[in-house]
């Protein structure tokens, strides 16, 4: 494929999924802003949530992961009755899987909140506030289930504005919701979660239809195909949700850190959580993008399409976060202000802003190595990248920075752990890539 059939491929393919996860992303920092208007206490509350409610989007998108991988590969193959079943199948397991993983969270719920540093106060918030996020997260993986099978088959324009959709709907609804209208004080912090549950309940309806129109899904047949393709589901799954899970550990062990610095060190935090998310959705949107198209070609043994994929998608990260990072750290007490209600909390926040919003471009070069490392067959080697990125780079960095510096320091630790992170990915992809039988051209 020459250089600029490629770009525009790379262009439609991720396009649509990048204003999709803005919105999406859009949505959950609004949440938080929102949610800031209350007051530190709560902010800080749902704060706390944040590691377990990534510890469910670590295991469905490691479910997503290989849902696209064998949907995408049977299709290559001309297998479309398999492919139809394979959607059916992922749906039902994942569904079950993501709900038995709700109901340990809202039954461990106490235990885990103190484990990681919530105080009493903390958790009087976070037990109204709980219950419906564990619903609206569960909707959720749902929904992402479904937007797996449609990038699978190559639709990337109906989730994205699925997305876009449910991110209006809950926009409209948050303030509603959390602050009342009239006589109606509203439902406070669990407010923001009602929302997400409309939010995400109007996609599924959509969605759902879609999928039942297009015939991508089957009636019969889901406990022979599961016989015969769950050790291969496993194969790609495991290790991805693995590697999805590390973040969330991470993070727990993290926000265990920020905690023992105060209340507003913990909001501001989690506010920078949210904005990471955000400020990395072309990255988010290439990792959803890229394994259908990286798998197909790996499927055709096309190594040379392989690498001029990659070598794209890595400069265009780069480049783009890189400027993003630099442009949101020279406005950071701007974008402070309008996050965060708090004089206190905008003072730490601005210098979360300016440490970590510019190492996103290394940390964006090692999530997209794992992401396809996950679809050409080497999900072993990037649930050990996601490991290395986490527990040797960012943990160890980011605790000595804290030890050291205090909060200035904690920030700084972050950022070397992000680049280092990067520069580890980089390595590790220029080696297996140089490998003789997939050289460009063979």
């Amino acid at each position: 494929m020459q250089q600029r059939e490629l770009v525009v491929t790379l262009w439609r393919q991720t396009w649509p999924m990048a204003i999709g996860v803005l919105a999406l992303l859009g949505f959950q920092l609004v949440d938080s802003a929102f949610i800031a208007r209350l007051g530190t206490a709560p902010l800080a509350a749902q704060s706390f949530t944040f590691p377990l409610s990534f510890l469910i989007i670590g295991i469905q998108v490691g479910m997503g992961i290989a849902i696209a991988a064998l949907i995408s590969r049977a299709l290559g193959a001309d297998e479309q009755a398999r492919a139809r079943r394979l959607s059916s199948l992922v749906l039902v397991a994942g569904g079950g899987v993501i709900g038995g993983l709700v109901v340990a969270l809202w039954l461990l719920q106490v235990p885990i909140f103190q484990l990681i540093g919530a105080d009493d106060n903390a958790l009087g918030y976070i037990r109204s506030y709980w219950g419906p996020q564990l619903f609206s997260a569960w909707l959720g993986a749902l929904l992402y289930f479904i937007y797996s099978v449609f990038r699978a088959h190559g639709d990337t324009r109906t989730p994205g504005k699925i997305m876009v959709l449910s991110s209006l709907i809950n926009l409209v609804l948050d303030p509603l919701f959390i602050f009342g209208v009239g006589p109606w004080d509203g439902w406070g912090l669990p407010g923001a979660a009602w929302a997400t549950v409309v939010a995400f309940s109007t996609g599924l309806l959509i969605t759902g239809r879609q999928l039942v129109h297009r015939q991508w899904v089957a009636k019969e047949g889901g406990w022979q195909e599961s016989l015969r393709s769950w050790r291969p589901f496993m194969g790609i799954a495991a290790p991805a949700m693995v590697s999805q899970l590390m973040p969330p550990l991470a993070a727990m062990l993290a926000i265990s850190t920020v905690a023992g610095l105060g209340d507003a060190q913990v909001a501001a935090w989690g506010l920078a959580s949210r904005l990471e998310t955000l400020s990395l959705m072309a990255i988010l949107a290439l990792t959803m993008s890229l394994p259908p198209w990286l798998g197909r070609c790996y499927g055709a043994g096309d190594w040379g399409q392989i690498q001029q994929v990659m070598s794209l998608a890595l400069k265009v990260a780069v480049i783009w976060q890189l400027s993003l990072g630099v442009l949101l750290a020279l406005g950071a007490p701007w974008l402070a202000m309008v996050l965060a209600g708090n004089p206190e909390v905008q003072g730490e926040l601005t210098l979360l802003i300016r440490f970590l919003l510019p190492s996103y471009a290394a940390l964006g070069v090692c999530m997209l190595v794992v992401s396809a490392g996950n679809a050409l067959g080497w999900p072993l080697r990037a649930m050990l990248l996601s490991s290395a990125r986490l527990f040797i780079c960012y943990l160890p960095c980011l605790w000595l920075g804290a030890q050291l510096y205090g909060w200035i320091g904690l920030a700084a630790g972050a950022a070397v752990g992000n680049i280092l992170a990067g520069l580890t990915a980089w390595v590790l992809l220029r080696r297996i890539l140089s490998r003789p039988h997939r050289q460009v051209g063979s």
